[in-house]
């Protein structure tokens, strides 16, 4: 039950964070708007992403698009609850990386739904010349849980190649 704990909290707070966040860009930036956080590197950039990371299928037919990323990330976060159903309370760090995927799939997934798009707002780069496309809160727990779990997986495999 501790884990499930774990997911609420988790949730409640970066999806909080996120969607604090993106309403703030998304009512006092327009379109494209930039604000030079740090010189040459970190800017606050208002973007619209209407594909998933990167732009993927950002050009697709926003039928298909609109169904996709409506029932995609409902899979998404019934099959993370699945897989922490299925775990043991004791892989803390399993379930924390879970966690974090399922609050950064819910914070985009609550954009597609409101407003047809993510706001996406950190805008890194190094003068201008290579960039980073730009993400948000939810981005952030995506990925961050996302290489936990690979961590944890690449970790269980050596355990099992030294057994």
């Amino acid at each position: 039950m501790k884990k499930f704990f774990l997911l609420f909290y988790v949730t409640i707070f970066f999806v909080g964070l996120d969607q604090i966040t993106k309403s703030w860009i998304h009512k006092n930036y327009s379109l494209g708007e930039s604000t030079e956080v740090i010189k040459n590197f970190f800017h606050i950039t208002y973007v619209r992403n209407t594909g998933a990371a990167f732009g993927f299928l950002h050009d697709a037919p926003e039928p298909f698009r609109k169904a996709f990323f409506l029932i995609i990330p409902l899979i998404a976060l019934i099959g993370i609850i699945y897989l922490m159903k299925k775990n043991d309370e004791s892989m803390k760090i399993q379930n924390l990386s879970f966690s974090l995927i399922f609050a950064g799939a819910l914070g985009n997934y609550i954009d597609r739904f409101k407003l047809g798009f993510v706001v996406d707002f950190l805008d890194f780069h190094f003068n201008r010349a290579y960039t980073w496309p730009a993400f948000n809160v939810a981005d952030m727990c995506i990925v961050v849980g996302s290489l936990m779990l690979f961590v944890i997986l690449l970790r269980e495999d050596n355990q099992k190649k030294e057994s």
